[in-house]
């Protein structure tokens, strides 16, 4: 008896001390779960440049209060009790026409009934191609401040939304403003938009001092702000450079590019392709999984295809939760304290746009590199190796719309080294790193 006894204290503290088997139970867990986080943007321009310089076309006309109300419901409706994350631009914070005021009001009583999280977005999505750090930081300091005083009672967003955001303005968001998560990536976005930032990882990590698509590489070069993806892609139309060969790279949950694209439903099909890559084999392979969405208010799509989707969703993973982005980010950062993850996924194309049917793909991805491997049906070829051990630097703030990490060979194929090749091919430094993390692939 006594022995038995002590086999389960035994047990017992061997799962509170990995930590894995307690945070299973836990409400409040990352390991365990599916997560769905959702926001939207809702501005006064296609693109704030800056607080009075704009690029791009006004959309006014695209705001209502209708339409935000049509909007939270079809949310619901989809998915009830989901949360979101609402992020208001510079100007329709300050807007003063009847229907921002009102849409400021809506968005507001749904924080109260919902718990949704309302923030602040800098620049519409590419603030660092055009403003400087010093600007930026201004922008986020005040922007806050105003969300604060719309919502009330002290309030403080866990999270911010910018699209790209670099390293320093991130390092300024935790050690000044108090805030610990960051929708500051688009993952494997190039040449599409107004800001190219490829070479990140997929998943949540703690950047680097030295360029918000670098994971931090020790106490040194870290910095406390949980940086989120801005939308899942398909791994296999993410490999493209931008449009390339009639297809949009960044397919995959987004709206604009699958039911804009290819209609409701051929669009929800592929919709739900990319979620299964995270829900399901990246759920076994992760320990957890998380797809990430951003549906711009100002989309021409009807509020029931969002509905469509979340409803196909709960039912294929009924355990799904749907929280806001500032949540999931802390809870991640709960259970890493560092960045000792340790991701991999897997993806069969879907057969739609760039999404090769007859294509396979696996990503590993850890704090000291990426790596993907593409299979056609005859042989695994690399198309991507980015090491973060190596020096990074992002550029001057406001002069370039390039700040993408590119390493020994990247998965664009726009340089001349990028040309796929055989794991056997890569660098001896490259080989040696990935031994450490994968010694099944052999090499």
């Amino acid at each position: 008896m006594k022995i038995r006894i002590l086999l389960h204290l035994i047990a017992c503290i061997l799962i509170i001390n990995t930590g894995y088997g307690q945070q299973n139970h836990s409400a409040n867990a990352l390991m365990g779960h599916r997560f769905l986080t959702f926001n939207t943007i809702i501005r006064v321009n296609q693109i704030e440049v800056s607080r009075d310089k704009n690029v791009g076309e006004d959309e006014r006309a695209l705001h209502t209060p209708e339409k935000v109300r049509q909007f939270r419901e079809a949310l619901e409706a989809g998915i009830p009790g989901a949360k979101m994350t609402w992020a208001f631009s510079w100007l329709a914070l300050h807007d003063t026409t009847a229907n921002y005021q009102q849409i400021r009001k809506l968005v507001v009583a749904y924080h109260k009934q919902y718990g949704d999280e309302i923030t602040f977005i800098p620049g519409a999505y590419f603030s660092n191609a055009y403003n400087t750090i010093e600007q930026v930081n201004q922008d986020l300091h005040d922007g806050l401040a105003r969300v604060t005083e719309m919502v009330g009672n002290g309030y403080r967003p866990l999270s911010i939304v910018a699209g790209f955001l670099s390293s320093k303005n991130q390092e300024y968001l935790a050690n000044k403003e108090g805030i610990h998560v960051c929708q500051g990536n688009i993952w494997s976005q190039y040449a599409i938009d107004n800001q190219d930032g490829d070479g990140a990882v997929s998943y949540p990590f703690y950047p680097s001092k030295e360029h918000f698509c670098k994971p931090a590489q020790g106490k040194a070069d870290f910095i406390d702000c949980v940086n989120l993806d801005g939308w899942t892609a398909d791994f296999l139309a993410a490999r493209r450079e931008g449009r390339a060969d009639g297809f949009n790279s960044r397919m995959g949950v987004g709206p604009i590019e699958t039911l804009g694209k290819y209609g409701l439903a051929t669009g929800l099909k592929e919709m739900l392709h990319t979620t299964a890559i995270h829900f399901d084999k990246g759920f076994e392979l992760n320990g957890f999984g998380w797809v990430t969405n951003c549906w711009e208010l100002s989309l021409p799509y009807p509020a029931s295809d969002l509905t469509k989707w979340l409803q196909a969703v709960k039912t294929r993973w009924p355990d799904v939760k749907v929280i806001t982005q500032g949540e999931f980010g802390m809870r991640w950062r709960k259970h890493y304290e560092n960045n000792r993850f340790n991701y991999r996924f897997e993806e069969t194309g879907s057969g739609i746009g760039g999404s090769d049917a007859d294509k396979k793909i696996r990503w590993f991805m850890n704090d000291k590199f990426r790596l993907a491997l593409l299979n056609d049906g005859n042989k695994e070829m690399v198309i991507d190796y980015t090491s973060y051990t190596q020096d990074a630097q992002e550029p001057a703030s406001g002069s370039t719309r390039n700040w993408s990490l590119m390493g020994e060979i990247n998965q664009k194929q726009t340089r001349p080294q990028d040309k796929p090749i055989p794991l056997h091919d890569l660098s001896d430094q490259a080989k040696k790193e990935i031994r450490q993390y994968y010694p099944e692939l052999n090499l």
